[in-house]
Parts: C-alpha cells; sequence; structure tokens
C-alpha cells in the first residue's frame, strides 16, 4: 500500500536525445558542477545507454508521441509508482511532459496525439522492459 514518488524521468536530460553526439557546450552536462553527469553520459554505460533511447524510438513513433512523453507515462505505468516529479528547463518541455498524461494536445511541433499513458498497455510496458533490462522483482517473484 506504499507508492513511490519517482524523480529525474528523463534522466537528467539524457532521454530528451540532446546527448546522443556527445554532450553540448550549451548543456547542462558541460557545466562544471554537473561533471559526474558529463561522465556518466560519454561512459560505456552512457554509450549503452544511448543504444537503449535508439531501441525504444520506434514504440515511441508507434504510439505517436516523443521519448520523453514515453518516460513519463512508463513511470507513471509502473505498480507502485504514485508521482513523478518533472524538472523541466522551459515551458515548452514542460508542455512536453504532460503530454504523457493530456487527454488532447496539439501544436509546437511535437507528435502528441492524446496522452500516452493510456496506451501503455502491458504488452507495451514488457516490450520497453525487455530493451531496459532493469526491471525490479516484486516481492512474489523474489520469494518463489
Amino acid at each position: 500500500g506504499v507508492g513511490a514518488m519517482t524523480w529525474s524521468p528523463l534522466a537528467c536530460g539524457i532521454i530528451s536525445g540532446k546527448y546522443g553526439n556527445g554532450v553540448p557546450e550549451s548543456s547542462r552536462a558541460a557545466l562544471k558542477c554537473y561533471q559526474w553527469l558529463k561522465e556518466k553520459i560519454i561512459s560505456e554505460e552512457g554509450r549503452k545507454q544511448q543504444v537503449k533511447l535508439k531501441d525504444l524510438s520506434p514504440i515511441a513513433e508507434r504510439l505517436g508521441c516523443t521519448l520523453p512523453q514515453l518516460a513519463v507515462a512508463w513511470c507513471l505505468r509502473n505498480e507502485g509508482v504514485s508521482s513523478v516529479l518533472l524538472g523541466s528547463s522551459n515551458p515548452e518541455q514542460l508542455i512536453e511532459n504532460l503530454g504523457a498524461i493530456q487527454a488532447s494536445a496539439g501544436g509546437g511541433g511535437t507528435q502528441q496525439r492524446g496522452g500516452v499513458l493510456p496506451k501503455m498497455t502491458s504488452h507495451i510496458v514488457n516490450e520497453i522492459d525487455n530493451i531496459l533490462g532493469n526491471k525490479p522483482y516484486s516481492k512474489k517473484d523474489y520469494r518463489s
């Protein structure tokens, strides 16, 4: 009966795609105080994450959403998650992220065609979980 409040569903911007070709000078990871983020992005693990993002892109396209919207909806769809804390750098990012739950949205050049959350069937969630390879075991799975 306890729910989790998750934060950073876009992994400090990694899921936004802006780090797909390295660390842009104008990005947060280029700041001295975010050296840890830059190191994470350019590490072997960071490169593996970029491959997973490319593997997730077709799912987002099928659902008519962006990767950030898919990430927020995936977080909300997870059993045990009560809410997701969004951190947006500008109003456009906030509007895009909210597209994960909006009944309808539009404009702005985004791929929004209604909310993503209702489209997150167990089949879609399993497909995402298989790509990510990080699904935790539930207590009953652990005991069996």
